[in-house]
């Protein structure tokens, strides 16, 4: 792979290819935060956000589109109702081991703080060292299936579908495997709350008071669960998308908390 936010090629991983963008130093000269989009989003909708994490972190990040959405290849449908669990298992594994990652904060959005914080939680992997959360779902809320359906109603007449052609390969694919999943009515009852008792990495949960999609509720089941350290930010005057509607505290608070995992990492080294 080439480490660049233009690569000619794709990140192959189970026959399907995946195109990223690899901003700041490579995964053997820093470590790497590994951004994953939210449930509608690809690397094009992430916009210069992550650019500005590498230059706020000095790390390397890493933002890649997951099947089925940007300009990665399409998924078949319908998907399973556990998804989020098989990105952050089955796949991100192999991602990680495609780019070579040595020292990663998983830094997701949305579904994609969901994969993250299952995947802290449920592989053993000494590669991750920190977990960077916003908007993250752990349990399904009847405000949140709302909005969703609302979502759907929007796509349908049009309006929706249009903006998120300019950023899917196959836009149906990208929303209806979204939007199906989680307005089938078997997944009313989806909790993965308790990957949060397994995850040993320090947490930054992040979380706009307004959210549209989801209570403080869910920020507030990592405080109440977690036995690692964990930093709580909410936003107010902020719905489901901090990183683009208050940037910069978004900016500050990952990039003290990058620089206290920093810290940390040098006195154990110290110390040991």
């Amino acid at each position: 792979m080439e480490w660049t936010a233009t690569p000619k090629a794709r990140l192959e991983i189970d026959g399907k290819r995946l195109e990223y963008a690899c901003h700041g130093p490579a995964p053997d000269k820093a470590p790497t935060i590994v951004m994953l989009h939210e449930g509608l989003g690809c690397v094009a909708l992430w916009r210069d956000f992550p650019k500005k994490v590498a230059e706020a972190t000095g790390m390397g990040v890493f933002v890649y589109s997951r099947a089925g959405y940007g300009q990665s290849d399409p998924v078949d449908l319908p998907r399973s109702l556990d998804f989020m669990t098989h990105e952050a298992t089955q796949v991100l594994p192999k991602v990680l081991d495609a780019i070579g990652a040595q020292k990663v904060i998983l830094f997701g959005h949305s579904d994609g703080a969901t994969i993250a914080a299952i995947h802290a939680g449920s592989v053993e992997d000494f590669r991750v060292r920190g977990l960077i959360v916003m908007a993250p779902h752990f349990f399904t809320e009847p405000m949140g299936l709302k909005a969703i359906a609302e979502a759907k109603a929007a796509y349908e007449s049009g309006e929706l579908k249009e903006k998120l052609a300019r950023y899917h390969r196959d836009v149906d694919v990208a929303f209806h495997g979204w939007n199906g999943v989680w307005l089938d009515p078997d997944f009313k009852a989806w909790n993965v709350a308790d990957v949060i008792d397994y995850i040993r990495v320090p947490i930054l949960a992040i979380q706009g008071r307004d959210d549209q999609y989801g209570t403080l509720a869910q920020v507030q089941e990592i405080e109440g669960r977690s036995y690692a350290p964990v930093d709580m930010v909410v936003i107010d005057g902020c719905k489901h998308a901090p990183h683009l509607e208050a940037g910069d505290r978004v900016l500050a608070e990952v990039a003290e908390y990058c620089a206290r995992l920093e810290r940390i990492e040098a006195a154990e080294v110290e110390t040991a």
